[in-house]
């Protein structure tokens, strides 16, 4: 059996056209959808996001703003100033840009930003609208996974009866999946859970018919290690091996690999990453399942990169139009 590889970018092509006609639209009614990002302080990772937001904005016909605020804004000052966006018309969409410095509390700015401005689906009333169903919108990586996973079975009720696994429970990853695959009452499969304490996750994913992979252990452990060395303990060289072996995969299951771990191509004998031409770390970029050894023998998987994350930017931009909408 060779797996259906699940091509993030061709469904994210196809959202993004969708997008574009109601962002027409909405502008049409004078109604046109602003997005603006709010980035406090400095920080050359997220310039890269940002940038990325802008031009896959103006790829659609999205507004989109990205508002520098100073690096030592006070939390109060902050607070106000999302309440200000918050009451302008003009802006349709918010999203707090991560990370922020240290006098600033992420999550208390998120729940200042108002639920129908909120693209990210990370306020706890949208959240919260998970239990319920039709919620504006939904958590970003979540929402794309689930809609990959919808679009490769071709029928909601082609997952009634089906065995769901969830490898990760993080709030804006893991839960919201768990909760979405829940959403019918009828044509739901049955899901599990599984986390960080799970006693045997193996005997877990080789029941499943579906398994939702978002744990990013290989990065947790390049990081760990990466910062113990540097403190100058004596650690071994760590196992950055898949998570998700493929003799812990049942034959035919349909696989959505969410994680992205950016770690080492692998270590010399000093245990150094090894260098690439250039005499900086050789990365690769790889998620939680080993994908070589378990394509094979699934009926379909996303990879990493190319699965996932495009779906993830489009779900964003998804979002963006639905919270406009709501505010006519």
């Amino acid at each position: 059996m060779a797996a259906k590889i699940i091509d993030g970018q061709a469904v994210a092509d196809e959202m993004n056209q969708q997008v574009s006609a109601a962002a027409a639209e909405l502008k049409a009614a004078g109604k046109a959808p602003r997005l603006v990002a709010v980035q406090v302080g400095e920080n050359p990772a997220s310039k890269i996001y940002t940038n990325m937001q802008r031009k896959s904005c103006e790829a659609v016909g999205i507004e989109y703003e990205l508002l520098d605020i100073p690096e030592d804004i006070s939390q109060d000052d902050l607070l106000a100033r999302i309440d200000e966006l918050n009451n302008d018309a003009k802006v349709t969409g918010l999203i707090l840009q991560m990370p922020v410095p240290s006098q600033i509390d992420a999550r208390k700015v998120q729940v200042k930003i108002a639920p129908a401005k909120d693209v990210e689906g990370m306020h706890p009333e949208n959240m919260g609208r998970l239990f319920y169903g039709g919620g504006i919108v939904s958590p970003c990586t979540a929402a794309a996974a689930v809609e990959l996973l919808k679009r490769t079975v071709g029928s909601e009720s082609e997952l009634a009866g089906k065995e769901a696994v969830v490898v990760g429970h993080s709030e804006i990853v893991g839960k919201p999946i768990a909760m979405m695959l829940l959403e019918s009452l009828r044509e739901s499969p049955t899901v599990t859970v599984c986390h960080v304490a799970t006693a045997n996750l193996a005997a877990h994913t080789r029941q499943a018919d579906i398994v939702f992979v978002a744990a990013g252990v290989s990065q947790a452990k390049w990081r760990g290690y990466n910062r113990r060395k540097k403190a100058g303990e004596a650690v071994e060289l760590p196992d950055l091996s898949p998570l998700i072996k493929a003799d812990m995969l049942k034959d035919g299951a349909i696989v959505i690999d969410v994680a992205i771990n950016r770690i080492p191509k692998g270590f010399d004998d000093n245990r150094e990453p090894i260098k690439n031409d250039k005499g900086r770390n050789a990365m690769m970029t790889v998620g939680d399942v080993d994908f070589d050894a378990a394509k094979d023998k699934l009926a379909a998987i996303t990879p990493v990169p190319g699965g996932v994350g495009p779906v993830t930017v489009a779900m964003l931009l998804t979002n963006t139009i639905a919270c406009a909408k709501a505010m006519q």
